[in-house]
């Protein structure tokens, strides 16, 4: 794709500092009751599809020029390959496979190996950390897997589902076989990758776009310029700009279980000074205290039309309900912006730091993008920057507001995710009320985004979309024999058919 702008950005660094401030309040407002609703939180997509994508983002890019942008030339940047495969494959769940990496699985060099056993979750006896060294550190394919304790729980539950296949694959004979690693490597994987269409992307982009790209869940159509043939390098306005998206995603809490408190995503060793006590947020890179379990049923819905049986006594009473995301939208919450020493060097503001890299990789304005793609080019008096909330609709922002050098050159992350707001809002029908209308990814964000998906699936041999007969699912692992979605992933890894 990589539309580059060939003209100076007349966009400066102040305009980009003020930008990320205003994208990301500097105090923390009071935390909503979780009784409550919390007007930040969006309408149907739950807490669970936040982490989905950073475990996607591990799996596609692994980018290592972040402590080394002052070194390379624009041009060597320009140039710079995916340090990761740009497929679907879990390259970071698998690694190098057993043969290089046997610490990685089992004895039987066919199943995962899996970590110490957790507690906290009546619903789950058999939870488990990731595997880890002597010094505490993961050891599993790729260490970011381990950046906070959620995605690093998550990681678990990819370990586990992938034994549970094996398991399922040997007791039913379903291969005709005793199935090798590959077998199950590649069932996993084609089970991962359907997820991710037919359940993900819907969450998350808008669904006009997404039927216009997967109106044939086995013969999409990515609609990119410049994409085609065997997409050997990610395009940089995907894993620069559209893909994280998922940052306003990310809410300042979550509650893991009942038996411990809701929990901060950061706290302590900031670049402010504050401290406090680390050991009780989210952090990772360390060992999970082992009654952290997450019960999943706080981050997705297990069962639609039922609520899960405890195979353990039940000691509260607290109703077990997915904590939702944060909306798609141009607002950070706050302890995104001053990020622990530990975690990152400065600048310590996300925000900051993502406007930076779409600046150092040249890539084009919102605007641009759009034009390029044939969509609608958002006007400039509703590119608004704020918290997308009805009580704050009269104090959004104009971007041009901000800095008028912003007229016509938006930072594409920037835009991708007012955009997301802005039509989102103006849907036809979408309800009285703001607060309930749910925001997701539009026609520019959405179609980089799906289109990308669209256009590893193609040119990946290996993939679901590449199978002689139309791949679906392992009947039992599917709801209503058609359905496999995170839900039903997580049930088949907890030992639960849907």
């Amino acid at each position: 794709m990589r539309l580059v702008s060939e003209n100076d950005n007349p966009v400066t660094e102040h305009d980009l500092q003020r930008l990320a401030e205003k994208m990301t309040p500097d105090e923390a407002e009071p935390p909503t009751p979780e009784t409550g609703r919390d007007p930040e939180e969006d309408s149907e997509i739950t807490a669970a599809y936040t982490y989905l994508g950073q475990f996607v983002d591990h799996d596609l890019t692994f980018d290592p020029t972040s402590r080394l942008g002052e070194l390379l030339s624009a041009t060597q940047l320009s140039d710079l390959e995916d340090y990761r495969t740009p497929r679907f494959d879990l390259d970071s769940l698998y690694g190098r496979g057993p043969d290089d990496q046997p610490y990685l699985y089992d004895s039987d060099r066919i199943r995962m190996l899996l970590g110490e056993p957790m507690s906290g979750n009546p619903f789950d006896l058999c939870a488990r950390q990731v595997p880890r060294g002597p010094d505490g550190r993961a050891l599993i394919g790729d260490p970011r897997n381990d950046e906070n304790r959620i995605v690093a729980q998550l990681h678990a539950i990819f370990l586990r589902f992938h034994n549970q296949v094996a398991d399922y694959l040997t007791k039913t004979n379903y291969l005709g076989k005793e199935p090798s690693f590959e077998d199950v490597r590649q069932q996993v994987r084609w089970h991962y990758q359907w997820m991710l269409v037919t359940d993900f992307l819907p969450a998350v982009v808008n669904e006009k776009t997404y039927h216009s790209i997967f109106a044939d869940r086995h013969k999409p159509t990515h609609r990119l310029p410049g994409v085609q043939g065997d997409l050997k390098r990610m395009p940089v306005e995907f894993s620069v700009a559209a893909f994280r998206f998922g940052h306003s995603m990310i809410r300042p809490l979550y509650r893991l279980n009942t038996t411990i408190e809701r929990r901060p995503i950061f706290s302590g060793d900031s670049h402010g000074g504050a401290r406090v006590d680390i050991a009780a947020d989210l952090g990772g890179f360390r060992p999970i205290p082992s009654d952290w379990a997450i019960d999943w049923q706080f981050f997705i819905k297990l069962e639609p039309d039922a609520e899960c049986r405890a195979i353990s006594r039940l000691y509260d009473q607290i109703a077990r309900k997915p904590q939702k995301a944060y909306k798609i939208d141009t607002s950070l919450a706050s302890p995104l912006r001053d990020l622990p020493r530990r975690i990152t060097p400065p600048p310590p503001m996300l925000a900051l730091r993502n406007l930076r890299r779409g600046r150092t990789f040249k890539l084009p304005s919102g605007q641009a993008m759009a034009e390029a793609l044939g969509e609608h080019v958002i006007a400039e008096d509703k590119l608004v920057i704020g918290t997308a909330t009805a009580d704050n609709q009269q104090n959004l922002e104009p971007l041009t507001d901000i800095s008028e050098r912003f007229a016509d050159q938006a930072p594409l992350w920037a835009y991708i995710l007012s955009e997301a707001q802005v039509t989102s809002w103006d849907k036809p029908g979408s309800g009285s009320s703001l607060d309930d209308i749910p925001i997701k990814l539009g026609p520019v964000g959405g179609r980089i985004v799906a289109g990308v998906f669209a256009a590893l699936l193609d040119s990946d041999r290996t993939s679901y979309l590449k199978q002689g007969a139309p791949f679906t699912p392992i009947a039992d692992f599917t709801r209503d024999g058609r359905t496999f979605g995170l839900a039903e992933l997580i049930n088949v890894a907890l030992g639960r058919m849907p």
